[in-house]
């Protein structure tokens, strides 16, 4: 009596919680929507996601959607059909233009009438798209109560949880959207993917030529981020540089055509060493996103902090140092290439994730990584590469 009545509890129990939706029958999916609106490295690290949907549904056509400036990231990607931008400059052109350029884009979309949309951020807009642009099936992560999760699950049909407890790589985190509606991705179709194209490769080879630098083989330097309180201080980057021009090598110092970053590497510049600077050449701000690619795919090794570069120069197969200071290397080390991460264990506290200790904007776990530390890292790397093919 008592087993018969745990099992009719239990069943009641099992009929209470509701079932997960099917796996999406991708035989009736024509068109397929992936957002990715976010920086420029998040957006690279979604370009698995377009590879694996294109294997799992080869009939579909794969569309995204991703901010203006970071279209060179994902444009060219053998997977796309095509590819919608929204620009930033739009709401600084004000009301008019905003709601001109907002509903061009919003007839653009819904002409193609996708059938399903795999939105991979948190960002609201997914909602309003999978609201007006009515798809048969749609994924994004789990809401948590006080994100308004009861207007996200009237929009979309299907939810992936975020990790809990322990973090998972951030390409795992994208691809875990696929697994939760019946797609599992294989092992080769995991890495990213970002296509310089060739008036980048051309314009990269004539620069080279032009500055009298070796068209392979050189150190690639990029000491900065938009985020300062994850950049090593100058004096230290320096040292590096003075190593490196020791053993032979060209460094050639990439950065972003932004006012603090030139700041960055003029300090870094000033500290290098007079007997180091004619192996030394800047490059700070004169290169498009899809150039930095085409020279990262010529470099011998990368040294950088963690930052978009770094998951570029991944991409292009070039081994790479990155320095790790409050973010996880764990989330977003770099994907699948030959690398080493350098962080400090004397900070138990790291990876906190905040903006620098206290949110002061100057990371203590980066700021005082020794130089040898990272030295010994690049040396390293050297070796193991050294009969590498690229």
């Amino acid at each position: 009596m008592g087993s018969a009545c745990n099992g009719a509890k239990f069943a009641i129990v099992r009929s209470m919680i509701p079932a997960p939706p099917d796996p999406v029958p991708l035989d009736r999916v024509r068109r397929v929507l992936v957002t990715k609106l976010r920086h420029h490295g998040d957006v690279l690290l979604a370009s698995p996601v377009l590879t694996v949907l294109k294997r799992a549904a080869p009939h579909a056509e794969i569309d995204a959607l991703v901010y203006a400036e970071t279209e060179p990231l994902l444009g060219g990607h053998p997977a796309l059909a095509q590819l919608f931008t929204i620009d930033r400059a739009w709401k600084r052109s004000g009301v008019r233009v905003q709601v001109r350029e907002e509903l061009a884009l919003l007839r653009g979309l819904r002409a193609r009438r996708h059938d399903l949309v795999v939105h991979l951020t948190e960002h609201p807009r997914g909602l309003w798209l999978a609201l007006l642009l009515q798809p048969r099936w749609s994924v994004t992560r789990t809401r948590r109560p006080d994100e308004h999760a009861w207007l996200w699950r009237r929009a979309f049909t299907h939810f992936y949880p975020l990790p809990k407890g322990r973090a998972r790589h951030t390409v795992e985190t994208n691809l875990d959207a696929l697994r939760r509606i019946g797609i599992a991705p294989t092992a080769d179709e995991k890495s990213l993917v970002m296509v310089p194209g060739d008036a980048a490769h051309a314009s990269i080879e004539a620069l080279l030529a032009q500055r009298g630098l070796p068209a392979r083989g050189f150190v690639q330097l990029h000491p900065g981020s938009r985020w300062l309180f994850k950049t090593w201080p100058s004096k230290r980057t320096a040292a590096v540089v003075d190593r490196l021009a020791q053993q032979g090598f060209s460094i050639v110092v990439t950065g972003a055509p932004d006012t603090r970053e030139r700041e960055l590497v003029q300090a870094l510049l000033d500290e290098v060493a007079p007997a180091s600077r004619a192996r030394v050449h800047d490059l700070t701000g004169v290169l498009t996103l899809r150039e930095l690619a085409a020279l990262c795919s010529r470099a011998r090794l990368f040294v950088g902090v963690d930052s978009a570069p770094m998951h570029i120069a991944a991409a292009m197969g070039t081994p790479v140092i990155a320095l790790f200071g409050p973010s996880d290397e764990v989330e977003w080390a770099p994907w699948r290439v030959a690398h080493r991460v350098v962080a400090s264990d004397a900070f138990p506290c790291r990876p906190c994730r905040n903006d620098g200790c206290g949110g002061g904007k100057v990371s203590e776990c980066l700021t005082t990584l020794p130089v040898a530390q990272v030295a010994a890292a690049v040396d390293a790397l050297l070796a193991e590469t050294a009969e590498a093919p690229r």
